[in-house]
């Protein structure tokens, strides 16, 4: 597995990330043997919410995470967990307070069986948001050591500056939605400035990408096989698409699904990929996938057959 550094952290990570938010339901073999299957290709980040628990109570897939895998002290060293904090399912709304964000991280440490966070992150944007507020947990949970590394998800470039001006602990991850079908923040820069275009946009237009890889922070990409109409790999939606990805797969030896992870990893920025597979057979394609590197033609192929103008 490809590795990268997550500037301003100091960790070397895998290229691909396992999400945990379908575990659940599982029983401990199945999700011992999706997490060894991951481990086994090099991935050794693994990637939680409080909210990860369709149906049942906050911290439920933390829970099952750690109830079926039981890791010593010493196993617990070896992985990386990385955790989310700030939506609220009842109602639904976003929560940033300080005692929201203290009390969901000592219940996800509870529910982890572990003693500290790898990387925490803010769980999308919270409008009413009081960074000082922020920064006042964040530097609680370094300072007691119970965090050794934080970050947002979903957040655009004017929302990460925001906090980042209160902030003491460096913000050192942003994950986003990507995928081929769903690549606004990759593809507004291309039609900047094209007369006639109708660009697919991202809230707060062109930048956060750019924004990220200019302070530092990582990039990680969720629902990478997702499409406005559910999976787009084998989907009659996107033909044009599926006909480049096996095109692809058979050069290079992969399945669709790796080449569909191939396109995300070539991008300079190193993105890491975030999987919401439960089938180890997926965690390996992914990881095959990550292997590859596409040519920029290759690269450019992709994102036309996905329906993006190229000017």
């Amino acid at each position: 597995m490809r590795t990268v550094q997550m500037p301003q952290t100091g960790l070397s990570a895998p290229q691909v990330i396992l999400g945990m938010m379908r575990i659940a339901e599982m029983d401990d073999d199945a999700v011992r043997a999706l997490v060894n299957a991951a481990r086994d290709v090099g991935i050794d980040y693994f990637d939680h919410a409080d909210i990860y628990s369709p149906g049942l109570s906050l911290h439920a897939c933390e829970r099952r995470f750690a109830q079926a895998m039981q890791l010593s002290p010493t196993e617990r060293e070896k992985i990386t967990l990385q955790t989310k904090v700030g939506i609220v399912k009842d109602g639904p709304f976003y929560d940033f307070s300080y005692q929201h964000i203290i009390s969901s991280v000592e219940a996800s440490l509870r529910a982890l069986n572990t003693e500290y966070l790898d990387v925490l992150l803010l769980h999308r944007p919270d409008p009413l948001v009081e960074p000082e507020e922020v920064a006042h947990a964040f530097d609680e949970l370094a300072g007691s050591g119970k965090v050794r590394h934080f970050g947002v998800s979903n957040h655009t470039s004017a929302q990460l500056e925001l906090l980042r001006r209160s902030l003491n602990q460096p913000l050192s991850v942003n994950q986003l939605q990507l995928s081929l079908p769903h690549a606004a923040i990759v593809t507004e820069g291309i039609l900047a400035n094209t007369l006639g275009a109708s660009p697919e946009v991202s809230p707060d237009g062109a930048g956060v990408v750019e924004y990220c890889r200019m302070h530092g922070i990582s990039l990680q990409a969720w629902s990478p096989y997702q499409s406005p109409t559910g999976v787009f790999i084998d989907n009659p939606d996107y033909p044009e698409l599926n006909a480049a990805l096996e095109e692809l797969a058979k050069k290079h030896g992969v399945t669709p699904a790796g080449i569909a992870t191939a396109w995300i990893t070539r991008h300079p920025a190193d993105i890491q990929v975030v999987l919401g597979t439960t089938q180890p057979g997926r965690v390996q394609e992914a990881a095959a996938g990550a292997q590859v590197r596409l040519s920029r033609a290759e690269w450019f192929q992709l994102l036309r057959a996905a329906g993006h103008s190229v000017p």
